[in-house]
């Protein structure tokens, strides 16, 4: 029970006891006692609901009296939306409590704080971006109150609440609309651009977890495919409009100078003592002792079933829903968890027990889960990118039961989010709830995510549906059909219609160029695929021609180490180089340059190893190319799953490597495996289907014997 909700005086002070008993300190009654947001308290950050942390399973409130938090903003206790200069704790606009009870600790000027009232000074929608704990939400709050102390303070504490929170600042002279965590107010029924174009006058200012804004960023439009590309083309294209501020977690030497001169305060003293490993935002937050909190918890005798929770919170989260969770779903969601560790073996605690010490603030600061009984529970976001977590997918125990409980609107969140981890089954299945469910928009990543997990075909169907519908309903060239007909195009292409899908690249290039402009990334991006599926088709002179303009415009637009560049100087090195030695040598010097600046695991470094694999392949090195072929497909199946058929080709290549090394018979029972577990992922007359039986009857051939 959370007592930013009580109204009355009365009630304000009993609660005000309540938390005074329980040792959460002087400073968070205050913080309880004064500020209310109607009903239920949803969101309020860490501070605020770790005030309810403690009490969430001894105080049992009504839970129909959540219903009225879904619209909620943050009020003042008279109902009103407060200004700037009345919310005089950070927590309230999202920050996390700092280690140690009393009031924040001083606020300490950030090396980016000019950059940042440089933004406010000529955009209106300004996004800090940075890794959680980093301080991005104290920085922005202590601008903002100095640059707007006048400004209402609009405060939407969830995503359905951001419609009368748009209202709200656009009838308003002077508003902020305040999106701490903006990843939690995108996506369906989020934040748009038409509510953007709303806002005359209100000024934007949002935080994001660096985690969360890399999943729209250039690397996860540089695939070759494109083909998930536009799922989030909404999202992508709200994110650009904003001015973006980059926030790092470590302080630099002039901060950590000007943190110095307040070490009387013992909190900023024990960060400073930290050293480099954590940032001193990091350490006041307490972000590294829950980490560790929760590790220890699996102890036998500990509280492993409350660390079970608390696994079963961040997967949550990990998983896409944007959401708290129930105390109940969490009852029945982390029993695999436990059961996974040792089960019984761990003596674990009684449920109650376990939600009471996940919830518990650890030094004063935030809880393991941040909530309460009534508006439910999120796992702290500095656990949820803790080390071991990437590229590693939730468990399909998780998944499963979360899809089986959520709204259509979750699983659109979980769908996009499963389509580009490259869990491909995953959010065919969520997206096709989302779309049985209403959720607009929905139909085009459903039909994106069906062609990418192997059913092309299928996908042009639906894709020309989506397409015809739009042309009729917006026009031919509006910018939504010119991204169904892209998908079209590069899906029939996908089918094996390399010649037709390059028509309507070109078509596509044509009308995107004088709609879009010559430099927008649709354009480019259908200017890649045009080449590609012209040198697909066998005229590899004019797709090398059309790479080397594109690389041109691309270096232009983007400079020399952008991931669309790599993308665009990996095709032309390969349509373009009459010389395999050369080529082979700017490959090798490409992937050096794409596993420094992108990651050994991002899929477009994969497929650099996959074109060099090739390579070796096409010059005869077939002991070389069967190597290069095992280690990838090895690391694209635990990158992308062994369903992916970017793997299914992986391993046909791999096979096609060892028929050339004269290692047949291996080859024979690779081959087998891989078409039967081919044929129940991918549809009937796939690429991939077709060319396992070509192979299969080649081993065949040699080995006197009929192929199956």
């Amino acid at each position: 029970m959370s007592a930013l909700l009580l109204r009355g005086p009365g009630r304000a002070r009993a609660w005000a006891g309540y938390l005074g008993s329980v040792g959460l300190g002087a400073g968070a009654v205050a913080l309880a006692a004064v500020w209310t947001s109607g009903p239920w308290a949803a969101g309020i950050g860490a501070a605020v609901t770790t005030l309810a942390g403690l009490a969430a399973e001894r105080m049992r409130p009504d839970e129909t009296a959540a219903a009225g938090a879904a619209g909620e903003v943050l009020r003042t206790p008279g109902g009103r939306v407060p200004l700037l200069r009345q919310v005089d704790r950070p927590e309230l606009a999202g920050a996390h409590p700092a280690e140690a009870p009393g009031a924040a600790p001083a606020y300490i000027e950030r090396d980016a704080e000019p950059g940042l009232r440089a933004a406010l000074e000529r955009a209106r929608f300004v996004l800090v971006v940075g890794e959680s704990t980093a301080g991005k939400t104290r920085l922005a709050y202590e601008v903002a109150r100095t640059r707007y102390p006048r400004h209402a303070f609009v405060r939407p504490l969830s995503r359905a609440a951001l419609p009368e929170a748009v209202r709200i600042a656009a009838r308003r002279r002077r508003a902020v609309l305040w999106l701490d965590d903006l990843e939690d107010h995108l996506g369906a029924g989020g934040l748009t651009a038409l509510h953007l174009a709303s806002l005359d006058s209100a000024v934007v200012i949002a935080t994001m977890r660096v985690q969360e804004y890399r999943r729209y960023d250039a690397r996860e439009e540089s695939r070759l495919t494109g083909s998930d590309r536009d799922a989030w083309r909404a999202q992508r294209d709200l994110l650009q409009q904003a001015t973006v501020l980059r926030l790092p977690r470590h302080w630099s030497e002039p901060e950590r100078r000007r943190a110095a001169a307040h070490q009387g305060d013992p909190r900023i003293g024990a960060a400073l003592r930290a050293g480099e490993r954590f940032g001193v935002a990091e350490v006041l937050a307490a972000g590294p002792e829950l980490l560790a909190s929760w590790e220890n918890g699996w102890a036998p005798g500990a509280n492993p079933r409350g660390a079970a929770v608390v696994a079963a919170a961040v997967d949550c989260r990990r998983a896409g829903l944007r959401r708290p969770v129930s105390r109940e779903w969490l009852r029945e969601l982390h029993a695999p968890y436990l059961a996974a560790r040792g089960g019984g073996d761990l003596q674990p605690e009684p449920f109650a027990e376990a939600m009471d010490w996940a919830c518990a603030a650890a030094y004063a600061t935030s809880g393991l889960l941040i909530g309460n009984y009534g508006a439910g529970f999120t796992a702290f976001d500095y656990l949820v990118n803790a080390p071991g977590h990437a590229g590693v997918p939730v468990p399909d125990h998780l998944w499963r039961g979360l899809l089986a409980r959520v709204d259509p609107a979750d699983a659109y969140d979980m769908g996009l989010v499963a389509h580009q981890d490259g869990r491909l089954a995953r959010a065919v299945e969520a997206l096709d709830l989302a779309r049985r469910g209403g959720v607009p928009g929905a139909e085009l990543p459903l039909a994106i995510a069906i062609g990418d997990s192997g059913k092309p075909r299928r996908a042009s169907a639906d894709l020309a549906a989506i397409a015809r519908r739009r042309a009729d309903r917006l026009g031919p060239r509006h910018p939504e059909t010119l991204a169904a007909r892209h998908q079209l195009a590069f899906f029939i292409g996908e089918s094996g219609a390399h010649r037709a899908a390059a028509a309507r690249f070109a078509a596509l290039v044509s009308d995107a160029e004088e709609v879009l402009g010559p430099d927008h990334p649709d354009t480019l991006a259908a200017r890649h695929q045009l080449a590609y599926f012209t040198g697909a088709s066998g005229d590899t002179s004019a797709a090398a021609q059309q790479l080397e303009a594109l690389l041109t415009d691309r270096l232009r637009v983007h400079g020399p180490g952008h991931p669309l560049v790599l993308a665009a100087r990996r095709s032309l090195i390969w349509f373009g180089s009459d010389d395999p030695a050369a080529a082979d040598r700017e490959l090798a010097e490409l992937l050096a340059e794409a596993e420094e600046r992108i990651g050994p695991d991002d899929p477009h470094t994969l497929a650099i190893r996959g074109s060099r694999a090739a390579l070796a392949a096409r010059a005869g090195r077939a002991a070389e190319a069967a190597d290069a072929w095992a280690e990838l497909t090895e690391d694209r199946t635990r990158v992308l799953g062994a369903d992916h058929p970017h793997v299914i080709y992986a391993r046909l290549e791999w096979a096609r490597a060892l028929i050339a090394r004269g290692r047949a018979s291996e080859a024979g029972e690779l081959l087998t495996a891989v078409l039967a577990h081919a044929q129940t992922v991918l549809e009937p007359g796939h690429l991939h289907l077709r060319t396992a039986r070509e192979l299969l009857a080649e081993v065949c051939g040699r080995a006197g014997r009929e192929a199956p």
